[in-house]
């Protein structure tokens, strides 16, 4: 049985996108602590026109991140489909590797999001709070559903309010990384 061809926000406004956005949940994956808290990303526009990436998430009382660019997989379309480039391990940053990050859905006031990527084996909820109300949760849902996701496999993501701050000590060595090679 093929699956339906995926709906994509038309005309992102990269510009409302930037900033912070909470991960409310997600479907787990190698390249994320399993046991990671108050998991967050933050954009910023480059002058090129390419957005930086930090990915940070929280685990045993440190903060760990990755670091990455994000472009426009065809520059000529109005779809907002992009892919993101990071280079692994995070502690010595020497190896590409590129990911789809497909824009599903987009409230009108740029407050929540729906996330995900062709082959389906990815899927984010983000917020620019820490929480989302649940009706608004599941109707996200509901369209990832819609999507053909097996929504699940969708995990929530433990934030609390107030986030953690910037001065949360840094896990350096990447061991988080390191763990997620052997699914820890």
């Amino acid at each position: 049985m093929s699956q339906k061809t995926m709906e994509v926000v038309k005309n992102l406004d990269i510009n409302r996108y930037m900033g912070r956005w909470y991960e409310i949940a997600s479907f787990p994956s190698s390249f994320q602590p399993r046991n990671g808290v108050n998991t967050r990303a933050t954009y910023t526009l480059n002058e090129d026109g390419t957005v930086h990436v930090l990915n940070d998430t929280f685990t045993d009382g440190k903060r760990v991140s990755i670091e990455g660019t994000a472009y426009k997989a065809d520059s000529k379309s109005d779809e907002a489909k992009l892919k993101v480039k990071f280079y692994v391990p995070p502690f010595l940053p020497i190896i590409p590797v590129v990911g789809n990050y497909w824009v599903l859905y987009i409230d009108d006031d740029y407050q929540y999001a729906l996330i995900g990527e062709p082959s389906r084996k990815y899927l984010w909820i983000l917020c620019r709070q820490t929480h989302l109300d649940d009706e608004i949760y599941n109707q996200l849902v509901q369209k990832a559903k819609d999507e053909d996701y097996d929504v699940s496999k969708l995990h929530k993501t433990p934030q609390s309010d107030p986030p953690p701050g910037e001065d949360t000590p840094k896990d350096t060595k990447g061991i988080w990384w390191i763990k997620s090679i052997f699914g820890k």
